[in-house]
């Protein structure tokens, strides 16, 4: 039998909060985060759910706050808090630059992997870069701007700062990343190859290039006098999904080994299904297809039946076609009765690669709380395929959770969890 994979840790940096505690509580209140956002200021769309007050300069050091990007600075953070969630050690030392970083992990280092899901890159400093490229004046150009801003330096920055030497890289399978990231995760954990990996996702999307790109896909919801209202899935008025950013560090090992070293389990991830949609560059197939058979995969790898599955975390961006086809896959694979459906994105906007990552997390601790958060902005449904939205107030729900997560591409990735 396949052995058993335990998360021990979590590390989350979102628009909810630095903490799982902190996230836990903004979901339950099932109330959107988003508000005007002044990096998007005179643009169609000004708004975002933004990550608040995150001192990257006191939390990691002058020095390493300075030669990474955003989405690099969460993920150090949400590693950090990770590692120390799980028990293994993260004190502080100094690094080569004199600034701090996190100490030891207190295992061979050859032995735990770092994967982490990036959609993209960073568009911020790009466009700050070509600006000066642009105006024929590349000695201004940074000789930072690639090491800051290319996607695999997300994981390297992380292995980097907690002594991490096994295998090393990013995942780019659009919004799925961070949920690709922790399959492929498992699968290294299964194979023997590394005894410990630290995987999720980190994205920064608030930048004015990424904006205006999905503005002009007529991706975003354009509420701007209401953005509060904005981010609403699987409602009968959503219109476009809310730009959202952050990173989750999940802390996977061997359910023997953490058992073996006194570890707390938080969960169990036994199950993951992936596959394309082979239908279009960004629309979903509009029954479903690639998102059925990821979910039926995940059930099969777990050995569940869709009657085992207590609550679903939905991938929810509020785009019409995408919650219209995730509805029609849902009901295809749990019939007319549906286990209760949440969807975070309601709460904290779409983190695009990060958002696989983050949902996991946010299902691990609904399983540990028993409990499921409602989703944020929903009055009611349209369409054929009705789903149990949770709406309203936090649920209880017992039995195993699937997190949902799709993208461009025809991505689909799927995660099953289960409590210890």
């Amino acid at each position: 039998m396949p052995a058993e994979i335990a998360v021990t840790g979590l590390g989350l940096v979102t628009p909810a909060g630095h903490t799982a505690e902190e996230n836990w509580t903004a979901l339950c209140r099932g109330r959107s985060l988003a508000a005007a956002d002044p990096e998007l200021a005179g643009l169609p769309v000004d708004f975002s759910c933004q990550v608040p007050g995150l001192d990257a300069a006191g939390e990691l050091g002058r020095p390493l706050a300075r030669r990474t990007d955003r989405f690099i600075q969460f993920a150090l953070v949400a590693a950090r808090r990770a590692v120390a969630d799980a028990g293994l050690g993260c004190e502080e030392g100094v690094g080569g630059d004199g600034g701090p970083r996190a100490g030891g992990l207190g295992e061979p280092g050859e032995r735990v992997g770092v994967v982490l899901g990036v959609g993209s890159n960073s568009l911020s400093t790009y466009v700050t870069e070509f600006g000066h490229l642009g105006s024929g004046r590349p000695e201004r150009v940074s000789p930072l701007a690639l090491p800051r801003s290319v996607p695999s330096m997300a994981a390297g920055e992380v292995a980097l700062d907690l002594g991490a030497r096994g295998p090393n890289f990013t995942t780019a399978s659009a919004c799925a990343s961070g949920a690709t990231a922790l399959g492929v995760a498992r699968d290294l954990l299964r194979s023997g190859t590394c005894d410990i990996v630290l995987a999720g996702g980190s994205e920064s999307a608030r930048s004015r290039m990424t904006a205006t790109c999905f503005t002009r896909m007529r991706a975003l919801s354009r509420r701007r006098d209401e953005p509060a209202l904005a981010s609403r899935p699987f409602d009968a008025r959503r219109d476009g999904f809310v730009l959202g950013e952050g990173a989750a560090v999940l802390v996977l090992e061997r359910a023997a080994d953490a058992r073996a070293r006194r570890a707390r389990v938080r969960a169990v991830l036994r199950g993951y299904g992936a596959g394309a949609d082979a239908h279009h560059p960004v629309a979903p197939h509009p029954h479903g297809d690639g998102a059925v058979r990821a979910i039926t995969a995940a059930l099969r790898d777990a050995g569940c039946g869709p009657g085992d599955i207590g609550h679903i975390n939905a991938h929810g961006t509020g785009t019409p076609l995408n919650d219209a086809a995730e509805a029609a896959a849902l009901a295809r694979v749990f019939g007319d009765t549906t286990p209760p459906v949440t969807a975070a994105k309601g709460v904290i906007g779409h983190a695009l690669g990060a958002a696989g990552a983050v949902q996991a997390a946010y299902t691990v601790l609904a399983l540990s709380h028993g409990m499921v958060p409602p989703v944020a902005n929903f009055e009611g449904q349209d369409g054929d395929h009705k789903l149990d939205i949770v709406a309203g107030r936090p649920r209880p729900a017992a039995g195993a959770g699937i997190s949902c997560s799709f993208g461009f591409g025809g991505q689909n990735a799927v995660l099953l969890l289960t409590a210890d």
